[in-house]
């Protein structure tokens, strides 16, 4: 792929602007989640809205499968750190699930009201939580800042328990931010307030990963180049620091439906998450 210079940071990381029905995207996605919330319930197989923290938005999702758990599955979602939480998500669990895994989706606080560095200490302590009641290996995928913050869970400099940490055999990172000092740049610095020292602090791409860390890459080929570019930078620099990755662009995805495999068991998104 070519890179050329930008001269519109904003732009460049503008998702819905450059996706045909964008809207469409963002109103199918709660109602897809609350239908698939609805069924597992009747079902017995949800615990909802479980406090994890103190916050207001601490709170998680678990969904479980119908056979004996391989472990436990955690969903971060994306939405620049300023947008959305666990209910717009749910159906995301129902490939991991069909795959035999529990699910976790949790919320977390927002910017403005705390910044990315509060962000991802949450998120740590929503997956330790989940953590403690189910056995077994861990899972962790999530989606643009999700990926974010799931890369940050398996960083040497990361909020986690050891004991945890530990327990993290594959990581899901779609469309990831890997490097945060461009957003330095962006309009909406205004709502995350990044300092240019917490935008390097809180880049997986200028951390070292876990020794061993096992950690899938994954984009959407027809994003905005920058989300390809960050993707590849994520891959790249673990790759030479003891980290086990795969790298995939895939074809014909963009930002909003790159996420549209893990609702399907045999798609090779969910098979590289839980194969």
């Amino acid at each position: 792929m070519q890179f050329f210079p930008i001269s519109d940071w904003d732009d460049a990381y503008a998702n819905a602007d450059h996706i045909p029905g964008a809207d469409g995207f963002i109103k199918r996605w709660p109602k897809q989640a609350a239908r698939f919330r609805k069924a597992l319930s009747k079902q017995g197989r949800a615990m909802l809205d479980v406090a994890y923290g103190p916050g207001e938005r601490n709170r998680l999702d678990l969904f479980y499968p119908e056979t004996e758990p391989k472990g436990l599955a955690v969903f971060v979602h994306g939405g620049y750190w300023m947008r959305f939480d666990r209910s717009f998500w749910s159906h995301l669990a129902e490939g991991p699930l069909a795959s035999g895994w529990i699910v976790a989706m949790p919320s977390y606080s927002l910017c403005p009201a705390v910044g990315i560095p509060q962000i991802t200490r949450e998120v740590a302590a929503g997956v330790e939580f989940a953590a403690r009641g189910i056995k077994g290996p861990i899972r962790l995928a999530g989606h643009s800042a999700g990926g974010h913050l799931v890369a940050r869970m398996v960083c040497k400099a990361s909020p986690l328990k050891k004991s945890v940490q530990t327990r993290i055999e594959k990581t899901l990172s779609i469309s990831p931010v890997s490097d945060l000092r461009p957003l330095c740049r962006l309009k909406i610095n205004d709502v995350l307030k990044l300092t240019d020292k917490d935008a390097a602090k809180e880049s997986p791409a200028l951390l070292e990963p876990v020794a061993g860390a096992d950690v899938v890459c994954w984009v959407g080929a027809a994003e905005r180049s920058e989300f390809v570019r960050q993707n590849l930078l994520l891959a790249a620099v673990w790759h030479g620091l003891d980290a086990r990755i795969t790298h995939v662009e895939e074809p014909d995805r963009h930002h909003f439906d790159v996420i549209d495999g893990l609702v399907d068991a045999r798609s090779p998104l969910t098979r590289a998450f839980c194969g």
